[in-house]
């Protein structure tokens, strides 16, 4: 992994991150790398120390390596999603599907694998942050249209709030802000490569599995049956669409 101190991106300054891995010679670089593009990092090496500070510190985002001494990548990752709403990245230098559909269903946000390649994490760090960033964004400007109701489901983007049958559900950001894309369109059929791109800022390449597992993640927590929907249906080759 080298270091480039001349690019010419420049992060918002005192953003905070957490950075939980035991690699201590893979972490300082990153570290060092982060913290010359404007970003605060927090560097944790044990799992179960990390969940602590994320509690008391409260990043902006969190990366995890999924192999960690006290707790693992995964395992924390699912406990953080209980409270934490930021962007969660991942890191493995396992060349696995399978760990990256279960990171990916844990909660977390993005997953790259080692090495790490400087330019393409920052990417993918400024990427969420400013998905983050917009959604909240363009859910203040739009003052009349704060609050979507969709059959038994009801999303409140001032408060970023989603009822199912007047219970409270909860959401990452993540999921929120995907559900409010359906919903702005709702009745609407949504193609998969447009909320990849509105999600990821990134262009589809027609083989990325994220979209499909964060709908399958929202369909789980609306309750709603993964082999026949009623709320969030699959339109065979054109994407989604959230029931009016």
């Amino acid at each position: 992994m080298e270091l480039n101190s001349n690019l010419d991106i420049q992060a918002e300054p005192a953003t905070k991150i957490l950075l939980v891995e035991d690699d201590t010679k893979l972490a300082e670089l990153i570290v060092t790398f982060l913290s010359r593009n404007g970003f605060q990092v927090l560097h944790e090496i044990n799992g179960l120390k990390a969940l602590d500070i994320v509690a008391e510190e409260k990043p902006e985002l969190v990366i995890l390596d999924i192999m960690l001494p006290g707790l693992d990548g995964l395992s924390i990752c699912r406990k953080l999603r209980e409270t934490f709403k930021g962007p969660i990245l991942m890191l493995t230098a396992l060349n696995d599907d399978i760990d990256e559909v279960a990171g990916l269903e844990m909660g977390a946000d993005g997953y790259l694998g080692k090495p790490i390649k400087p330019r393409v994490l920052l990417a993918h760090i400024r990427a969420h942050l400013r998905r983050v960033s917009l959604m909240k964004a363009d859910v203040s400007s739009d003052e009349n249209n704060q609050v979507i109701i969709a059959g038994h489901l009801i999303i409140d983007a001032g408060k970023r709030t989603v009822c199912v049958d007047d219970q409270p559900i909860d959401f990452t950001a993540a999921e929120f802000d995907l559900l409010w894309l359906l919903a702005e369109q709702k009745g609407t059929i949504i193609p998969r490569d447009f909320l990849h791109k509105k999600i990821f800022r990134l262009e589809y390449d027609g083989l990325d599995r994220n979209i499909d597992i964060r709908i399958s993640r929202l369909r789980k927590k609306l309750g709603d049956d993964p082999k026949h929907p009623e709320m969030i249906k699959t339109v065979r080759g054109q994407g989604y669409i959230l029931a009016d």
